[in-house]
């Protein structure tokens, strides 16, 4: 049985691709402050974690590997932060960056070792603005920038020992990610990409054949609307 680690599973893109997972048979470790509001079926753990807390985060990773070797492990949890640079509070900075590109990067050092033994995956699911600018999302850009960076070098650094890594942007996203900030994705159609459909790309690399890696997708709507709150 495959076993799979994913942040961020309670909610948006991170609940349906935990959802897609566990319908495709895997056995998978949902790590997040909060708990999944709705009943999943399958072989499903899950663990409370605040990740951008080093020691309940080192804690969380041994208990799973005292358990399973992982074959998959999905960086999914992430935050947005969107104000005139100067206008952000240092506290909210530095709980981004952990969020979006510190916590990714511990998660991937401490199950490195375990996906080398399977000659598993590591997916980050970064996003359309670590790719352009961002206005008021420049330290949000930044973030998901160098995740896609660190996600590039990990993978020819790894990729000797069967190691695939990769990375999907999806663009604006239909989500609760917006319920906080002062815009969201129109609801016209084709204005914004769904979290089924990342869940469905995710399927799609997953079903490569072994020795092909698809090292980046982009997923973006036809249109570009957006509604202020």
């Amino acid at each position: 049985m495959t076993k799979a680690i994913i942040t961020g599973h309670s909610s948006g893109i991170g609940l349906e691709i935990t959802k897609t997972l566990l319908d495709r048979g895997f056995l998978v470790y949902g790590i997040s402050r909060s708990s999944v509001k709705e009943e999943l079926t399958g072989n499903f753990t899950e663990k409370q974690c605040d990740i951008t807390d080093l020691q309940q985060l080192e804690k969380t990773a041994q208990e799973i590997l005292n358990e399973s070797q992982i074959d998959l492990v999905i960086n999914c949890a992430g935050i947005g932060l969107f104000a005139m640079h100067e206008d952000l509070r240092p506290k909210d900075l530095a709980n981004l960056v952990q969020t979006n590109l510190t916590a990714p990067i511990i998660i991937s050092n401490l199950f490195l070792k375990t996906l080398k033994k399977t000659e598993g995956t590591l997916i980050n699911i970064t996003s359309i603005s670590g790719k352009q600018n961002s206005k008021f999302g420049a330290a949000y850009g930044a973030t998901k920038a160098g995740l896609e960076s660190f996600g590039k070098s990990l993978f020819d650094e790894a990729r000797k020992s069967g190691v695939q890594v990769i990375n999907i942007a999806p663009d604006l996203t239909d989500t609760h990610f917006y319920d906080n900030l002062s815009f969201r994705p129109s609801k016209k159609i084709g204005s914004s990409v769904f979290p089924k459909q990342v869940a469905n790309a995710v399927e799609f690399i997953l079903a490569q054949p072994k020795g092909t890696v698809i090292t980046e997708m982009t997923l973006r709507p036809q249109k570009i609307l957006i509604d202020k709150t």
